[in-house]
């Protein structure tokens, strides 16, 4: 057992003093007789064993809250597990494009921030004790999720992403590679990566795509693009102007020239994803090629005692109390 505030045990070695003080200023009661010789026989009565019990109830009631006080606790053993030490951030494309119905999931026709929101997850969930971040980005680029480990928070931040509404439609490739590597920059750790995923060609922000991509090279960060739609055409759904529903085809332009180079410049890989099952592999494959092992230190958790003590306490003075009001009742 330890102590978390052990320096108030020093208030124990206070209370013999305060015992010792406590004696000293108290009289004993008295009764007033006419004569001594009418209490002769009884003048050498000490206090009985009643009394003595009571006064050690209240002391160790005392005692019991001041070493609750200082934070009693048990702890539970210190772990030692095998962890990935790569920090990764997901940059994921939400431009109005993103809305095209490329892809299936479960059998049904979904879009690609859909199905890219649902492979990412998956991949997520098997990557436990990686920090990974999210860089949601349309005409402008925004921090989704820092780089954490409480992967229930930026999956719960992942479920939030909608595609952007037409007065922030674009695809800042280059701000979105930015904002990211803002995030690994002063970062300690074995691997920094991004994943970039786009369906189509820079045309907003301030950053230029291939700038970003010497910045990650510069700060060694690997990059893995990926182009997300099928070849050809894609189905885009819209509102006609009574509110239905309708589609209509869309010709499907992604800048693989600028996705490859910034993928060769920085160590990485360019994937082009057309399929379910091949933007699966491509997650598949990002997860084999990004594994470093590193020993982390977990520290020790404890079991508070504190309450446990605080009841014993509490115990000990109602049975003081009651005692003295019952059995063992005295003359004032």
């Amino acid at each position: 057992m330890t102590f978390g505030q052990p320096y108030l045990l020093l208030l124990l070695m206070g209370l013999p003093l305060l015992a010792w003080l406590k004696g000293r200023r108290q009289h004993p009661a008295a009764f007033i007789y006419s004569s001594v010789q009418l209490v002769r026989g009884i003048t050498g009565v000490r206090r009985s064993h009643a009394g003595v019990i009571l006064v050690r109830l209240r002391w160790l009631t005392l005692a019991l809250f001041i070493v609750a006080l200082a934070q009693p606790r048990i702890g539970e053993g210190e772990t030692r597990i095998t962890a990935s030490g790569v920090d990764i951030v997901v940059a994921l494309d939400r431009s109005s494009s993103m809305s095209s119905e490329d892809f299936k999931l479960e059998g049904q026709e979904v879009n690609r921030l859909t199905i890219a929101k649902d492979v990412l997850r998956r991949f997520v969930e098997k990557r436990p004790s990686d920090r990974i971040g999210l860089i949601a980005f349309a005409r402008n680029a925004y921090l989704a999720s820092p780089l954490t480990l409480d992967h229930d928070f930026l999956l719960q931040n992942l479920d939030r992403l909608e595609i952007a509404e037409r007065a922030e439609d674009g695809t800042a490739i280059g701000s979105a590679l930015a904002s990211a590597l803002n995030r690994l920059r002063e970062v300690p750790s074995v691997s920094k990566i991004v994943i970039l995923m786009t369906d189509g060609q820079n045309n907003s922000g301030k950053v230029p795509p291939l700038t970003a991509a010497e910045a990650a090279q510069a700060l060694g960060v690997k990059v893995y693009t990926i182009g997300v739609g099928t070849r050809g055409e894609a189905r885009v759904p819209y509102l006609n102007q009574f509110g239905g529903r309708g589609y209509l085809m869309q010709q499907v332009n992604i800048d693989e020239e600028t996705l490859t180079e910034i993928a060769e410049r920085t160590g990485g890989q360019y994937y082009r994803a057309d399929r379910t099952e091949t933007l699966v592999s491509i997650y598949d494959e990002i997860d084999r090629l990004e594994k470093t092992d590193v020993e982390v230190k977990h520290y020790e958790r404890y079991r508070e005692l504190f309450p446990w003590v605080v009841l014993s306490g509490v115990v000990l003075l109602l049975m003081e109390i009651i005692l003295s009001h019952t059995v063992w009742r005295r003359l004032p």
